[in-house]
């Protein structure tokens, strides 16, 4: 599996994206771009990059452009594979302009992460609990794409967590991510519970 480990050389995820946002003469920006701009990053860099928007305001289709691919790699993730995505999602894309400005909105917060973030409780964050996350990480991103009001921060939230700290093995930031999980899961679950109630009632006041 491609991975950056802590300390390692070479420019920063945020001076990455930041080259890319500022590339002259591209029109567009495919999921295939981002994949091989970032070919030699860790899978958690990837699941940060499509998983991050989702936690803020965005041009229309940025969801459906980054959604997809987390379900993907989550799952590669899961298993110890290389990042790799079917032609049908990779070849999506958005507009050089549209993604400058989503780069203008994740850097920030991503700047603040890779200054905290450091190699600690290291073992939480390297497989065999990789493995793990990854499974978790799947399971969230399935509920981010299904079409569940509140359903869509929290889950991009802790993926966002767990995936930065995987990048730099911080097993504390491992930590924060599944609590985060945790409180996804009740939230999603709450409101699931409160539709079927909800449905129940409309059918039965049908019947009546």
């Amino acid at each position: 599996m491609m991975r950056v480990d802590a300390g390692a050389a070479g420019p920063t995820l945020s001076e990455l994206l930041h080259g890319m946002a500022q590339q002259v003469g591209r029109e567009r920006v495919s999921v295939r771009d981002l994949i091989d701009a970032l070919g030699d990053r860790a899978l958690g860099a990837l699941l940060f990059l499509f998983a991050f928007p989702n936690v803020l305001p965005v041009p229309p289709g940025t969801s459906a452009v980054l959604g997809a691919p987390l379900v993907f790699l989550a799952a590669q993730l899961m298993v110890g594979r290389r990042p790799w995505l079917p032609r049908l999602l990779s070849s999506r894309s958005m507009s050089q302009t549209d993604f400058a400005a989503l780069v203008r909105r994740i850097a920030p917060w991503l700047k603040r992460g890779e200054r905290m973030l450091r190699p600690r409780l290291i073992w939480l964050a390297r497989p065999p609990m990789e493995f793990a996350i990854g499974a978790v990480c799947l399971v969230l991103a399935i509920v981010l794409v299904l079409p569940i009001p509140l359903g869509n921060v929290l889950p991009a939230v802790a993926i966002s967590l767990l995936a930065l700290a995987i990048v730099e093995r911080d097993g504390l930031w491992v930590l924060a991510g599944l609590g985060v999980a945790l409180v996804s899961a009740g939230v999603v679950s709450g409101v699931i519970f409160a539709g079927l109630k909800l449905a129940v009632l409309l059918f039965e006041r049908l019947l009546q």
